[in-house]
């Protein structure tokens, strides 16, 4: 996937491109602390028929982490509806595909019902936390001190398989959170979103195609969350992926394809 960068109201933002051409279009929204890039190839293998895009989040990644910005779920919505206007992805063809802190993202945009989407693939999703659960508050400590062996720990802790964490994985993560007020747009981020819950009525808004996939052994956002979005998004199913963690498409990564490939088809 090539790289480009969308300026947006002088916000740097970056963003990986695949599939350029093609009329129907997949937004990617990653988790927190992650990025464009921990999407294990899955963009690139949908821009055969998809245009495939995935973003660094403003205050992750290689994107710009004004300390002056609220690191709200609003916030991150505009954001996103802004950079969706500006490459054109605004004509009722786009699908999201939304991880966890993502996943709380695209649906504020589809509840918001300011810009058409398609399909929404929300994967073990934010939104209905009263409160950091305990391998998140842990998961912010680390953040806060990364060393190798800390950080391979909590990774550990958030899938079923430790051979799924890559000493890339590790170190590539210590390098983006030490970069110059990265600590502080994860701090934020975490204390808005995990404290913040979507309003069930808001919740019920959300009238496109839903696909909902969870991990079964996640302890990060436990799966029972996943009926709630269930019970409460008139047009949408429920997968649960066997034997996964917190992030189902690092450890399934062609099961997970299969289904959005299948969903979004």
């Amino acid at each position: 996937m090539q790289g480009h960068w969308a300026n947006l109201n002088g916000l740097n933002i970056r963003y990986l491109e695949s599939g350029k051409g093609n009329d129907r279009h997949i937004l990617f929204i990653h988790g927190l602390g992650s990025s464009a890039d921990r999407w294990v190839g899955i963009p690139k293998s949908l821009s055969t028929n998809f245009h495939t895009l995935s973003l660094d989040l403003p205050g992750f990644g290689e994107s710009d982490k004004p300390v002056s910005m609220d690191y709200t779920i609003k916030n991150f919505r505009d954001i996103i509806i802004d950079f969706m206007n500006f490459l054109g992805l605004d004509n009722g063809k786009t699908s999201i595909v939304g991880h966890s802190l993502g996943g709380y993202i695209a649906a504020e945009i589809i509840m918001l019902n300011k810009i058409q989407i398609e399909k929404l693939v929300l994967i073990d999703s934010s939104g209905m936390l009263k409160e950091p659960t305990v391998l998140l508050d842990e998961y912010m400590s680390v953040a806060m001190n990364p060393t190798t062996d800390t950080v391979r720990k909590i990774f550990e802790q958030m899938v079923t398989d430790s051979t799924k964490i890559p000493s890339i994985l590790v170190e590539s993560f210590i390098r983006r959170i030490t970069l110059p007020n990265a600590k502080y747009a994860f701090k934020s981020t975490l204390q808005n979103s995990a404290s913040t819950k979507i309003e069930i009525e808001r919740l019920k808004l959300i009238d496109v195609p839903t696909l909902i996939l969870w991990g079964s052994e996640d302890r990060v956002i436990p799966p029972e969350h996943s009926e709630i979005f269930k019970e409460h998004i008139s047009n949408s199913h429920v997968e649960i992926i066997p034997d996964t963690g917190h992030a189902p498409f690092t450890e399934k990564p062609e099961q997970v394809f299969e289904l959005i490939r299948n969903f979004l088809a």
